[in-house]
Order: structure tokens, then C-alpha cells, then sequence
């Protein structure tokens, strides 16, 4: 499944927003919140956990608080995110800060019990890299646990801007079903998934498109206009917004999917088309040598 986005224009975003990030990643917090209340009934003591697209650290550091014991990492795309972090570790309670691409893990094999992520894997451009990653570093068993923005996010704002012309201006994302076939086609093992719906409310369009870019949420799709959008086309797409007004305010509506799944246990195959296709370890095949020099 391949992507849809610029990972060196994501990555410039979101180094642009560290910031004013944290001020402005209200609907983040929450999600992040409600993700991870689904560690509430999961009987984990994870020695080694990764927070993937971690961001300037809030989840990482509330993760670092729930299992104490545990070496926790921070990984983001964008560097100046991960200088922001530093805010958000102790003394008392440090995490590891990795700059790297999620679909290029710097990480060990089987080297994580828990791997997290809140609302990053949107931005990927290949959720197959992403999953087959994941799969890569995590310990057999281990648990993932990760949220994204689905398709509705941002459809007021995205048929504003098609009612003015036929370009994107609004990043498309991965409906639920769609993740749940990656997760199964990278053979990861009783995958849930769950969909909510936010609505947020905003004075005008300027507010919104304020907020989007101080938390790093601009558009990153390669068909993207590359030329300004001049105030006669803005005040188009604003006239074309205008009429969802309710109770004075602007609606703005996120939809977003969560999901938990483990890992397999080594040499469980993962799906490729029709096929199942297994590794194992050289050592585990049997009659197998290792060359002498």
C-alpha cells in the first residue's frame, strides 16, 4: 500500500511546528488519552517500549510514568520535535530520543515489547513499510497499540477547497479497513480496531488554518498546488465554508481510528496477494550449515 505523502515536506512541518505544538495539540492530548486507556486491562511489563512519531514527548513521558521499569524510546521524523522533548523528561524518569523515519526503523530485531504510536501513522507514505517495520523490531507477543486519522478528517475543509477548484489542498487518509488489511497482510495477530468521531468548533477559517499549522498538519500530498493561495481564492473557499456556521461557530471534524494487535510468533508467515510467506532464522531450518571461512 503505497503512500500519498512527501516525508521531506512532513518532516519540514513538523520541525516548524515544535514550537507552538504542545499549545495547540488539544484534540492530540485527548486521543492520546483515550489510547492509552486500553493499557488499563492489558497485563504488560514491557522491558523496552518505542513511542513512534513521538512528537515532543507527552506520550512518551506518560508511558515512561506507567511502567517505570521499562527503557522507553521517543522516535520522530523531525528532529526539532525531539528537541522539544527534553521539556517533558526528568531526571527521574528519562527517555531515549531517536531521530528516524518510521518506515525505516533504526532499531534492533525483536527489540520491543510495546510499541505505541498516536496519530502519526497518517503521514507515512507506505503503511506497508510501516507494519512490516513494526513487525521487524517488535518481540514475538509484544503489543502495538496506535491510532490514526481516518478519511472523514477535515471533509468540511477539503469540499470547501474542491468547490473552488479541483486541486488537493487536504491531506487524504486511510480508511479503517484499509489499516486492518495492512495489519493482517503483515501478520500481526488479533487485531481490534475501533473508530471515533471528534467535531471541533472554531470562530472562522482562519482559526482552523492557524491551528493546523502550528501543530505541523499541513498539507503533504505530492499533487499539492505548489503556488500561494491568493486572498480573492481564500475568501472563495471561506464563502464555500460559511454555510456549515452553527451556533456562530465553524465546524471542523476529525475522524480517528484506533487499533491493538501482537505480534506473531517468529516464522508466522505475513500475506503477500494470495500467498503466505515465512521466514525463519537459518539456524531453525533443519540440515541447515553456516559457511566456515
Amino acid at each position: 500500500m503505497s503512500g500519498i505523502f512527501d516525508t521531506a515536506k512532513v518532516r519540514r512541518a513538523f520541525g516548524r511546528a515544535a514550537p507552538t505544538y504542545d499549545a495547540h495539540a488539544t484534540l492530540q492530548d485527548e486521543v492520546r488519552l483515550r489510547l492509552q486507556e486500553r493499557l488499563d486491562d492489558a497485563a504488560l511489563a514491557p522491558a523496552r517500549i518505542l513511542d513512534l512519531g513521538a512528537g515532543t514527548g507527552r506520550g512518551t513521558a506518560s508511558l515512561r510514568q506507567r511502567y517505570p521499569q521499562a527503557q522507553t524510546i521517543a522516535l520522530d521524523l523531525a528532529l526539532p520535535m525531539l528537541q522539544a522533548a527534553r521539556r517533558h523528561r526528568t531526571w527521574l524518569r528519562p527517555f531515549a530520543r531517536v531521530c528516524g523515519d518510521a518506515e525505516a526503523l533504526p532499531l534492533a530485531d525483536a527489540s520491543i515489547d510495546l510499541l505505541h504510536s498516536n496519530l502519526c501513522l497518517q503521514w507515512c507514505g507506505s503503511l506497508d513499510a510501516v507494519f512490516d517495520g513494526m513487525r521487524r523490531v517488535m518481540r514475538p507477543q509484544g503489543m502495538l497499540l496506535f491510532s490514526s486519522f481516518g478519511p472523514q478528517t477535515l471533509h468540511e475543509l477539503r469540499n470547501a477547497f474542491a468547490e473552488v477548484d479541483a486541486t488537493a489542498h487536504v491531506s487524504r487518509f486511510l480508511d479503517i479497513q484499509q489499516i486492518g488489511d495492512a495489519m493482517l497482510a503483515a501478520g500481526f495477530r488479533d487485531p481490534v480496531l475501533e473508530r471515533d468521531t471528534f467535531v471541533l468548533t472554531y470562530p472562522d477559517l482562519r482559526s482552523l488554518m492557524h491551528e493546523l499549522r502550528a501543530i505541523g498538519a499541513t498539507n503533504a500530498d505530492p499533487q499539492r498546488s505548489r503556488s500561494l493561495t491568493g486572498k480573492a481564492h481564500l475568501q472563495r473557499v471561506v464563502d464555500a465554508y460559511e454555510p456549515l456556521r452553527a451556533n456562530g461557530l465553524l465546524p471542523a471534524t476529525y475522524e480517528v481510528v484506533y487499533a491493538q494487535a501482537w505480534a506473531p510468533d517468529a516464522g508466522q508467515p505475513r500475506r503477500s496477494g494470495n500467498q503466505d510467506i515465512a521466514s525463519f532464522p537459518i539456524d531453525q531450518l533443519r540440515g541447515s550449515r553456516r559457511l566456515r571461512r
